[in-house]
């Protein structure tokens, strides 16, 4: 016995613990993936049920376990660091050991002079200062993103409503109430509908034109979001119908929060822009060039600082700080310190421009990177389309055989935006087609609201698209255009003819739409146009009748549509998908007003019209009507007590009730392309630009815009080209990628966030310049993710536009191609002030590095060239930035990311405008001392009574009085004295002979630097045109450039003729003649630039 009962027991402990573990599966089912089970499974997961709620201990303990239902904000770096980054460039680092070296040899020397340090210090802090405001600035997306939330809920808590309830308290397993207008508090599953149906707006989350109606029953666990019909997610809004729902996430584990966490990600894995890119990789360039140009100079002077003597060496202190001077100031020449100055500011100067054009820049490389971009990921809701449903096509009955297509213009919720493709005198006689915009306008709970200058809907966007349709098919009998125009005076939002039609027709009841007969409709009393007409004896009789003589002529009563106490005036207004509606309709209006049965024929021909509308993309609607058959029906005032009331609570009958039915036409509804976009589309397309369509409606509505839109041909094969997010998604990594990359657009339907994230990750690995627009929370990931974010400014969400590099104001597609030609622009005018700079200090380097190498005395000095490079330079590059585009330029393909600044042919240009520069001060700094009646230099340099020296002597000057001075040469040096313009005299004489060639190298300097200038001024005339002669591209073609270089001629004076600035800068005023010489060794750079300018035309 005792065995009997051991083997009873084991399989029974088997059982209890396979049926324990099921539980727990269950239950971990019911937690993780709510959606995939019963609603009374979700609820006994949670511990709590619909009627009690939680107790409040237990939502506490829950609190502390989840934590509040907010979205934390990301911590931001102080601003310290902020401003620290800003020296994190390899050019910035340069020119701070440059200033922190040459303050160390101020001091060491007991110099009182720290100009230069302070100089170029304080160049650097203020482009710091720049680049944190224009952080600061940007850095709001995640504080928007926490508006969208929700403040207070509904909840049932110790089996009591709670109206109030902060949302921030909120638990998983809280039950809360929602209705039409609230915003769902946080995820939540569908525990039970108030009412027949619950519509919930997602497209903000999920990018769905349509409202999506949401229901109990439970979908597959790995259901994508937009099938979780069972799930609210948190910050969608209810727009029609009430429920209950758990709460099963809250705070960042909602849908809402898994997006914040994807912005943070893509904000820390924030890619370069193509011109931080292509500057990064010129400042690598250049301190390499820089570092190896410094130490070669310094190296090659060995002899001045190392002696050779007895053997051994020893150094010349002296000397060899010197020569590193040399070099530090070689170190200023090349780094163009204006360069980020300049770049600054024509960013700033394109997204002014931009801004007129209503593209709102919110990050300055952006406007570059628009340039170079070749794919836009664009959303299709709100951005190519209006979103705002609109009708475009109705079909009628013609006659007792065929049906009538009716045109319908219009992409917004504006009712005097576009109409009914009809003559007013044929929509009169059109009795189906007046009958047919009484049950549009009456059988709908929508509402038009006009504010802040824009129609919007209240309600669902269906509803509003027919409520606009009534409105456009008018009301006949009433002076429309006239009630419009004093409607447009007093309250633009007013619906003339709808508020017609409401006048005549009092609802008594409505019987909600369901999933399974798919209509809904409302019991009226009153008259409906169209199915009833007055005759002359005032008597108001149905058109029902076989026959038009029965009835009488129509007149002018015809159209005041009756009275509202007719006692027969009683209808069924019904709407609902065609095939479940039609299948209950028996009879069929004609235009005359007559009845006649719905045959087989005609059946047929209603089935080809909806499978012409379907091909197009449009959701279609049925509309009828039911006039007999009611009598049960008449008097119901709500009340239980009426006969009626038993039938109208039971959504059984709704079906029976809907039957028999006269039906009046098919509406086609679609959110329509923005009239703007085919063109915009097609310029993308001549810019070699490639346009990918993203968006969470299905294939076909998709397909069907962007045939539409020509993003494809009317009959091009979409097989390669068309694909479902979730189906991308389940391609291995080489094939999403191949799908990615060729030629031609494409087109996303149904994609999740996830889906684009990874669309532009794979572009952007295919090396592709990505611009992604959108206007939805669920773009927000994305557009951090893009090289430029492109968000819509009036349609957009807050979290949208906070996420975007740019924001269209006006909302307009069109709008991204004239960034774009912008950027196109500002890149091309970047290329022609970088060579102007990069040009002059190959001159600055060029020069010094001859006179250095060749043993001369230091030609500038550091703050001379900080003054060149920062002063004189800068307003012309920056006024370069006004050049007017070249012709063409949006028919050139897009840039690549890989190409740089520099490349083989402006380097040889850069090279030969720079090396001319750095000749010609070179030759006029040694001609000074040398050859000052050379006849190249025209007027000569011979009339400030200066005295020679040889060229030994120019090329040797620091062996004189010199320990290793040991040729004997420098015995009879007498050194020299000359007088500048003003008449003073320079004595270098005596004692102090030899600083002739150290001190008093200041008027062969100040030669020198004017050469320079003024080269450098002549050659901004070169960059009007990368391609283009100065003859055909006059300088007065950029007022701004000719304004700036006659300032920059201005400033470069003062600094040769005001004594406070002269001792500064180390200069001398310069006479007539000395500056006849300068113009004329200075002018010859446009004959350089022209002869390389016809290098290149006639390579091209």
């Amino acid at each position: 016995m005792a065995r009997c009962c051991a083997t009873w027991r084991v399989p029974t402990t088997k059982r209890r613990r396979e049926t324990r573990t099921r539980k727990i599966q269950k239950a971990r089912s019911a937690l993780e993936s709510p959606w995939s089970c019963e609603a009374e499974g979700v609820l006994e997961a949670w511990k709590t049920n619909r009627e009690k709620g939680l107790d409040s201990d237990e939502a506490k303990r829950r609190r502390k376990t989840f934590g509040a239902n907010e979205l934390p904000p990301e911590p931001k770096d102080p601003l310290w660091k902020l401003f620290l980054d800003e020296f994190d460039d390899l050019l910035v680092r340069i020119l701070l050991a440059a200033a922190a070296v040459d303050t160390v040899l101020a001091y060491s020397e007991g110099e009182n002079s720290y100009t230069e340090p302070i100089v170029i210090l304080l160049i650097l802090f203020l482009n710091a200062g720049i680049g944190v405001y224009q952080k600061q600035k940007a850095e709001d997306a995640l504080e928007a993103l926490q508006t969208l939330q929700t403040t207070t809920a509904r909840v049932v808590r110790d089996g009591e409503l709670v109206s109030k309830l902060p949302a921030t308290e909120l638990v998983p397993g809280d039950v809360v109430r929602l209705t039409v207008g609230e915003r769902v508090p946080a995820d939540c599953r569908l525990v039970e509908l108030d009412t027949a149906i619950m519509v919930v707006e997602q497209s903000a989350l999920t990018g769905e034109s349509e409202g999506v109606e949401k229901d109990v029953k439970p979908v597959e666990e790995d259901a994508d979001i937009t099938a979780k019909e069972c799930m609210l997610f948190a910050s969608t809004a209810v727009v029609k119908g009430s429920g209950t729902v758990v709460v099963t996430a809250t705070g960042m584990k909602t849908e809402i929060g898994n997006i914040q966490a994807a912005i943070s990600r893509a904000g820390r894995e924030e890619v370069v822009t193509p011109l931080q890119e292509s500057l990064n990789q010129f400042g690598t360039v250049l301190a390499q060039g820089i570092g190896v140009i410094c130490l070669l100079v310094w190296l090659i002077n060995y002899k001045y600082y190392l002696i050779f003597q007895d053997g051994g060496v020893s150094i010349h202190l002296d000397n060899a700080i010197y020569y590193f001077k040399v070099a530090i100031a070689l170190a200023v020449a090349a780094i163009p310190e204006g360069l980020p100055a300049v770049i600054t500011t024509s960013l700033a100067l394109g997204t002014g421009r931009m801004a007129q054009k209503n593209a709102i820049i919110r990050n300055l490389p952006s406007v570059e990177t628009l340039g170079c971009t070749n794919v836009i990921c664009s959303d299709k809701t709100g951005t190519l389309t209006t979103n705002q449903m609109s009708a475009s096509r109705i079909y009628v009955l013609e006659n007792t055989n065929s049906l009538k297509k009716i045109g319908v213009t219009g992409s917004s919720y504006d009712p005097t935006d576009g109409a009914v493709l009809l003559e007013p005198s044929e929509m009169v006689h059109l009795l189906n087609l007046r009958a047919l915009a009484g049950v549009a306008n009456s059988c709908n709970e929508a509402r038009i609201e006009y504010k802040n200058g824009r129609f919007r809907a209240i309600g669902t966007p269906t509803e509003a698209a027919l409520k606009i349709l009534a409105e456009k098919i008018g009301a006949p009998g009433t002076d429309l255009q006239q009630e419009r125009e004093k409607s447009k005076e007093g309250s633009p939002s007013e619906l003339v003819a709808c508020s017609f039609l409401s006048s005549k027709l009092r609802r008594r009841a409505i019987l909600e739409f369901d999933r399974d007969r798919k209509s809904m409709s409302v019991l009226c009393e009153g008259v409906l146009p169209g199915l009833f007409m007055s005759n002359d004896g005032g008597v108001i009789t149905p058109i029902l009748n076989e026959t038009r003589e029965d009835t009488g002529p129509l007149g002018e009563a015809d159209q005041s549509g009756g009275t509202l106490d007719a006692p027969w005036s009683h209808y069924l207004l019904a709407k609902g998908a065609p095939d479940e509606l039609v299948a209950r309709c028996s009879r069929a209006l004609l235009p005359d007003g007559n009845v006649v049965p719905l045959t087989d024929a005609l059946r047929e021909e209603i089935s080809k019209a909806l499978v012409d509308m379907s091909a197009d993309g449009l959701r279609n609607i049925a509309l009828a009507v039911r006039v007999d058959g009611l009598e049960d029906f008449v008097g119901y005032d709500g009340s239980q007590e009426h006969p009626a009331s038993s039938k109208l609570m039971n959504q059984e009958n709704y079906a029976t009730i809907e039957s028999d039915m006269i039906f009046l036409g098919i509406v086609g509804i679609k959110d329509p392309p923005r009239v703007e976009v085919a063109a915009a589309v097609k310029d993308c397309q001549n810019a070699g630009i490639r346009l990918f369509v993203i968006t969470g409606d299905n294939k076909l509505t998709a397909e069907s815009i962007c045939r539409s839109i020509d993003v494809f041909g009317p009959t091009e094969n979409l097989d390669r080209k068309s694909i479902v997010g979730r189906d991308f998604m389940n391609l291995n990594e080489k094939e999403r990628l191949e799908f990615v990359s060729g030629s031609g657009s494409r087109v996303f339907s149904r994609a999740e966030p996830v889906h684009k994230q990874e669309i532009v990750k794979l572009l952007q690995k295919s090396g592709n310049v990505v611009a992604m627009t959108g206007d939805g929370v669920n773009d927000a990931p994305a557009l951090k993710m893009a090289d430029i974010g492109v968000a819509m400014g009036i349609s957009g969400t807050e979290v949208a536009k906070g996420a975007a590099d740019m924001v269209l104001a006006d909302d307009n597609f069109s709008t991204i191609v004239a960034a774009v030609a912008e950027g196109r622009g500002i890149y091309q005018n970047m290329q022609s002030f970088i060579r102007y700079l990069i040009s002059s200090n190959i001159g600055e380097v060029l020069g010094i590095f001859i006179t250095s190498g060749l043993g001369m005395p230091s030609m500038f000095s550091p703050v001379q060239l900080l003054w060149v490079n920062l002063v004189t330079d800068g307003p012309p590059a920056t006024a370069l930035s006004f050049n007017p585009a070249e012709p063409g330029l949006m028919k050139l393909k897009p840039r690549r990311r890989s190409d740089s600044f520099v490349n083989k042919e402006t380097l040889a240009r850069y090279l030969t405008v720079g090396g001319y520069m750095g000749i010609a001060c070179a030759f006029v700094f040694v001609g000074w001392y040398v050859w000052p009646d050379n006849p190249l230099f025209v007027s000569g340099l011979q009339h400030d009574g200066h005295d020679t020296v040889t060229f030994y002597e120019i090329t040797n000057w620091a062996k004189c009085s010199s320990s290793i001075s040991t040729d004997g040469r420098w015995a009879d040096f007498a050194g020299g004295q000359y007088v500048d313009a003003t008449g003073k005299l320079y004595d270098f004489t005596g004692s102090s002979a030899c600083n002739y060639l150290e001190d008093g190298r200041a008027k062969a300097s100040t030669l020198a630097l004017s050469v320079l200038v003024c080269s450098e001024l002549f050659n901004s005339f070169n960059a009007l045109s990368e391609r283009s002669s100065i003859l055909s591209v006059k300088p007065w073609s950029n007022k701004w450039l000719l304004a700036s270089v006659l300032g920059a001629l201005g400033l470069h004076v003062s600094i040769l003729y005001i004594p406070p600035l002269t001792r500064v800068f180390g200069t001398v005023p310069l006479s007539g003649h000395e500056w006849v010489t300068v113009l004329a060794l200075s002018a010859p750079i446009l004959l350089v630039e022209e002869a390389m300018k016809f290098i290149v035309r006639r390579k091209d």
